[in-house]
């Protein structure tokens, strides 16, 4: 049943997001998730499911804050190295600190800077909860997108598509 489970929700796209810390000695954390959303406008709240071994979830318990960064779609590098090894997830990446202190990566779509309000046992993972603090755009690149078991940038191709077949429509008048 898991496999069959795993196989179905994979045919529903999920953005890539770098939920990112520091320690208690200011040294960058980070995971990624593909659980990222919004729950409440009014207080302003999201949400990521983080599994319960990960590495990077009591340092980001710890904090009572993070960082959310949407990934670009040219970022699956990134990705693969921040759900890498702990110790090599911010080699070679560039970030400033948020007024809360959290990273907030070079080159990505938007980020939501928050304050840990609550965290939820669920299952196999953990829900965490997060009052929205700042949030801003970066870029109006597409973000990296999650789909059937590998990445893409599934939103440029379609538009790739789109403008190709308008072109065409054009053309053909």
């Amino acid at each position: 049943m898991s496999r069959h489970f795993r196989d179905v929700l994979g045919n529903f796209p999920t953005s890539v997001v770098a939920i990112t810390t520091t320690d208690t000695e200011d040294r960058p954390q980070g995971m990624i998730v593909g659980t990222f959303t919004s729950v409440s406008l009014d207080p302003p709240l999201v949400s990521f499911l983080a599994d319960r071994s990960s590495s990077t979830l009591p340092t980001i318990t710890a904090a009572g804050r993070f960082c959310a960064n949407a990934l670009a779609g040219n970022q699956e590098r990134l990705s693969r190295r921040m759900a890498g090894p702990a110790q090599e997830r911010f080699t070679d990446t560039i970030w400033q600190a948020s007024d809360l202190g959290n990273p907030v990566l070079d080159g990505i779509v938007a980020w939501v800077d928050c304050t840990v309000e609550q965290v939820v046992e669920i299952g196999d993972h953990l829900l965490v909860v997060g009052r929205v603090q700042d949030l801003r755009v970066e870029s109006p690149k597409t973000p990296l997108l999650f789909f059937r078991g590998g990445y893409g940038d599934y939103l440029s191709s379609a538009g790739l598509l789109l403008d190709s077949l308008v072109g065409w429509h054009e053309i053909g008048r």
